[in-house]
C-alpha cells in the first residue's frame, strides 16, 4: 500500500508531497518527500497526514459508567467514594459485556485518532472471586475486542493481591481482582498464548495495580519474573495513598519505588500527581515514562501533575484515557497543558524555551507512548509500524494553516471531527472519521447497556 499526501510530519519534519509505502507487515517500508503522486498512490487529496499517539493507559470497562458518578454524595465527594461506586458497578459485567464495551471503547479511540491502547485490564474473575474455567477468560475478551476493532494493543494484565498497604484481604469488588503471584503466571501464560494467535503487533506487558495492592514481596517476584516488555503502575495519584505509603513504609510513593525496584524506560509511572521536587527529578532521570490521564485525573479532582519541573530534568510522558469518561485525543492533549497555565498562571508551559505548544505536546506523547507501550511507532518513517492518521486540511479551522499551526490549531481549537482516517500497523481503519465496523460495534454496545439497565 502507498499513501500519498500534500503535506505530512515526517520523522525529518514537515515534508510536501509525501509517499509512504507500507510492506504487508503493517510497518512502513519507505518514506519519499517532494516527489509526484503515480497510478499506484492512495492520494490522501485535502488531508494532512500525521505519525498517530498511543494511548497508553485504559480500563475499558469504566466507559459503560461514563455521566453515572456525577451526583454529589453526602459530606466531601472524592476519589475514593467514586471507587465504591465503580466496584458496585462492575458486579453486573460478565465477559460478554467486557468484550462489547471494550470493543466500543477501542472503536471511539480510533475515531478520534489513537492508533493502539495500552489496556491496564484487572476485572479478571467472576463475582465473588471465583476463577473462570480459563483464569485469563476477560483478558481473551479485550483480546478479541481489540481484534475486532484493528487498534494496536498492549495488553497490561494486573495484580491485585490486598485491599491497602495494611496487607487487609480483598472485599467486595477487588474480589475480581485478586491473584497470587503463582495464579498471575498462570494468567499471564494463557494471555500470551491468546496474543501469539493475535496480530505480530499486539504485545503483553504486566501491571501491578499500585503499591497499596501489590506488597513489597509479591512485587518484586512478578516483575523479577518478567526480564523484559512494559511494566505500568498507578502511584501517587491520591494525597490519602501519599500519607498511606510514608506511614506505612517510611518513604513517599515514588520515592520507595525508586529506591526498590529497578525502575528503567520499561516502567511507565501512571499519574505520579503527587511527589516532592527531589521524587520529580529521581523519576524524570530513571527514564520511566509518566502515564498522564488528564481528563481522568480533572474528574477525580486528582490534582496536577509538576510538568516543567519533570521536563525541566529530562523526563518523558505520554497520555491516557483512563476512565473513558470522556474520549478525546485533542482535548487530552489541550487539558494538560491548561491545567499546567492554571497551576503555574502562565501561558505556553509544556514547550521548551520556544516555539509551538501543540507540536511539542504532539510529539512528546508520540515518543512516550510508544515507549510505554513498546510499540515500534510515533514517527513517520521507514521501520515504524504504520500508525497514520490524518486531519482535514479543507475544514475551516484548518482552511490557511501551515505546519506547526495546525496541530496548535486541532489541539486548542479544534476537536476530534477533524480526524478522517487512521490506520493501527497499516490496518485501515477508520474512513471518512468514521470506524469500519462501526454500527456493528455501537449495536452490540447498546444491546449490552440495556441488559444492564435491566438487572438494575
Amino acid at each position: 500500500m502507498k499513501l500519498f499526501a500534500e503535506l505530512a510530519l515526517t520523522s525529518t519534519g514537515w515534508e510536501k508531497n509525501v509517499r509512504v509505502t507500507i510492506d504487508e507487515r503493517g510497518c512502513i517500508a519507505a518514506v519519499e518527500s517532494g516527489i509526484e503522486a503515480n497510478g499506484e498512490d492512495q492520494q490522501l487529496k485535502g488531508r494532512i497526514l500525521l505519525p498517530a499517539l498511543a494511548n497508553l493507559h485504559s480500563h475499558a470497562f469504566q466507559r459503560a459508567m461514563a455521566g453515572l458518578t456525577e451526583q454529589r454524595l453526602t459530606g466531601r465527594d472524592s476519589f475514593w467514594s467514586w471507587r465504591e461506586l465503580m466496584y458496585r458497578f462492575l458486579e453486573r459485567l460478565t465477559p460478554e459485556h467486557i468484550e462489547a464495551i471494550a470493543a466500543l471503547v477501542f472503536m471511539e479511540m480510533l475515531e478520534c485518532g489513537y492508533a493502539s491502547v495500552g489496556e491496564f485490564h484487572y476485572v479478571h474473575h467472576q463475582v465473588g472471586g471465583t476463577h473462570h474455567d480459563n483464569i485469563a477468560e476477560t483478558s481473551l475478551r479485550a483480546i478479541a475486542a481489540a481484534q475486532q476493532t484493528g487498534i494496536g494493543l498492549t495488553h497490561l494484565p494486573v495484580f491485585y493481591m490486598q485491599g491497602g498497604v495494611d496487607g487487609k484481604a480483598l472485599a467486595g469488588g477487588q474480589l475480581r481482582f485478586g491473584n497470587s503471584p503463582d495464579e498471575f503466571a498462570h494468567l499471564l501464560e494463557q494471555a500470551q498464548a491468546a496474543l501469539s494467535k493475535a496480530p505480530e503487533d499486539y504485545v503483553l506487558g504486566i501491571a501491578p495495580h499500585s503499591l497499596r495492592a501489590a506488597a513489597p514481596e509479591a512485587l518484586a517476584t512478578i516483575t523479577d519474573a518478567r526480564p523484559s516488555g512494559p511494566i505500568h503502575i498507578h502511584i501517587a495519584e491520591q494525597v490519602k495513598e501519599v500519607e498511606e505509603l510514608q506511614e506505612s513504609y517510611g518513604a513517599r510513593p515514588v520515592e520507595w519505588l525508586l529506591h526498590n525496584r529497578p525502575v528503567d524506560a520499561r516502567w511507565c509511572l501512571i499519574h505520579a500527581t503527587h511527589m516532592t521536587p527531589e521524587e520529580t527529578a529521581a523519576f524524570a532521570k530513571s527514564g520511566a515514562v509518566a502515564g498522564l490521564c488528564p481528563i481522568t485525573e480533572a474528574n477525580l479532582g486528582d490534582g496536577i501533575f509538576d510538568g516543567p519541573r519533570f521536563l525541566a530534568s529530562g523526563g518523558k510522558y505520554g497520555v491516557g484515557s483512563d476512565s473513558n469518561v470522556r474520549i478525546s485525543l485533542a482535548e487530552e492533549l489541550r487539558l494538560l497543558e491548561y491545567g499546567q497555565r492554571l497551576a503555574q498562571q502562565a501561558r505556553n508551559v509544556l514547550v521548551p524555551e520556544s516555539g509551538s505548544v501543540g507540536r511539542a505536546l504532539y510529539e512528546s506523547a508520540l515518543a512516550g507512548g510508544a515507549q510505554a507501550l513498546a510499540r515500534n511507532s510515533g514517527r513517520i518513517e521507514a521501520g515504524r509500524w504504520a500508525d497514520l492518521l490524518t486531519l482535514d486540511a479543507e475544514s475551516l479551522l484548518m482552511w490557511g494553516c501551515a505546519e506547526d499551526e495546525i496541530l496548535d490549531r486541532w489541539i486548542f481549537a479544534g476537536d476530534d471531527s477533524l480526524v478522517r482516517e487512521v490506520w493501527s500497523a497499516g490496518r485501515a481503519v477508520v474512513e471518512n472519521g468514521r470506524h469500519v465496523q462501526h454500527e456493528q460495534i455501537a449495536r452490540r454496545y447498546r444491546f449490552v447497556i440495556q441488559e444492564l439497565q435491566e438487572g438494575e
